[in-house]
């Protein structure tokens, strides 16, 4: 936890990161009930801000102290610094997840658990690019197979996927998987 808290903090300190809202969150924000979100590896809690802006009183969940304290004080956020590998999910808590940017297979059954019935998740981050010039984590482990996280979460009623290019904050071409999805409600087997 330590190496990767040092990692972080590093990275913050050394790259600009995004003020706005990712655009997945703000052109599918109004398919989620308002109520409590969870932002998981928040960073600098550009999205946290967006929702608490919007409504929603929202967990936000990063190992970075440094990114933390730089998100603005608020009664609607409450910034929890946790390692990701052992922070635990409360149970049917969320009416909206949202995780940018960040891979951890072994959260998926948490996330889906964390979720109440009918709770809308946003999940974009990294998936392999076939090709030259495309920027990927140097970790294999980063990166999503194509189809993947739709697959991962097909028991929920799929409101958007796609795998597409864009590009980072350096201007490095990168792939991309982006999910929105309900979770079906207790019992439910067809869509919503």
């Amino acid at each position: 936890m330590i190496e990767d808290k040092v990692r972080w903090n590093k990275k913050y300190a050394l790259y600009p990161m995004p003020g706005d809202a990712a655009s997945l969150l703000t052109t599918h924000l109004r398919d989620a009930n308002v109520g409590q979100a969870l932002d998981i590896a928040c960073g600098t809690g550009r999205n946290s801000v967006y929702l608490a802006e919007h409504g929603f009183v929202v967990d936000a969940v990063d190992i970075s102290d440094s990114a933390l304290s730089q998100i603005p004080l608020s009664d609607k956020i409450r910034t929890i610094e946790a390692d990701l590998d052992e922070y635990e999910i409360t149970k049917e808590s969320y009416d909206l997840v949202i995780n940018c940017n960040y891979l951890d297979r072994a959260m998926f059954p948490a996330i889906k658990d964390g979720l109440k019935d009918g709770g809308v998740l946003i999940f974009e981050t990294f998936v392999e690019a076939e090709g030259e010039g495309f920027h990927q984590p140097s970790n294999p482990d980063f990166l999503l197979r194509s189809e993947e996280l739709k697959e991962a979460f097909e028991e929920f009623d799929i409101i958007k996927y796609e795998e597409h290019m864009t590009q980072n904050l350096r201007g490095e071409k990168v792939n991309v998987a982006s999910l929105v999805a309900r979770k079906r409600l207790s019992g439910h087997k067809g869509a919503l």
